[in-house]
C-alpha cells in the first residue's frame, strides 16, 4: 500500500510553510504584521520570533510523522488543524479579514482528509507493507 496522494501534498505543503516560517522568523519586523502568532495565541509573554521557531519545529515534527503514516503523526495534524482552524476562526470574527477564513477552510479541507484517510494510517501499524517507504 501507498501513502495517499494527498498526505504528501499536504506534507510538503506544511514543510514549505514551516521553511518559511523558520525563514521570516530571521527576518521577523514586529512592524510589518499587525496580528503575530503569538498575539493570534494569546501568548503575550513569549518572544515572537522563538514562538516562530517552535511552530515551525512542531510542523516539521508533525509532517514526519503524517507521512510516515504514524497514528501519533495523523493525531498531531488531526489536533493542529483543530487548534489552527478555530483560532482563525476567531480571528475572522474579530478582524473580518480574508486570511483567516482561507485559513479556516484549509483547516477543514485538512482535518476531513485526514479522517478520511486513516484506515492508512491503520494499515501501517498493523504491519501491512508500505511501498511509499522504500
Amino acid at each position: 500500500m501507498k501513502r495517499p496522494l494527498g498526505v504528501s501534498l499536504i506534507g510538503y505543503f506544511y514543510i514549505f510553510g514551516a521553511v518559511i516560517l523558520l525563514f521570516t522568523s530571521i527576518f521577523y519586523d514586529s512592524n510589518a504584521n499587525q496580528i503575530g502568532l503569538v498575539t493570534r495565541f494569546g501568548l503575550a509573554d513569549i518572544p515572537e520570533r522563538l514562538f516562530r521557531v517552535l511552530v515551525a519545529l512542531i510542523s516539521i515534527v508533525m509532517v514526519y510523522g503524517y507521512m510516515r503514516l504514524e497514528m501519533w503523526g495523523l493525531r498531531l495534524m488531526i489536533g493542529y488543524s483543530i487548534l489552527f482552524g478555530v483560532i482563525s476562526l476567531t480571528l475572522f470574527f474579530l478582524h473580518n479579514q480574508q486570511p483567516f477564513i482561507g485559513n479556516v477552510i484549509w483547516s477543514i479541507i485538512v482535518l476531513i482528509y485526514s479522517i478520511y484517510v486513516e484506515p492508512s494510517f491503520k494499515m501501517k501499524q498493523q504491519g501491512i507493507p508500505n511501498d511509499s517507504t522504500k
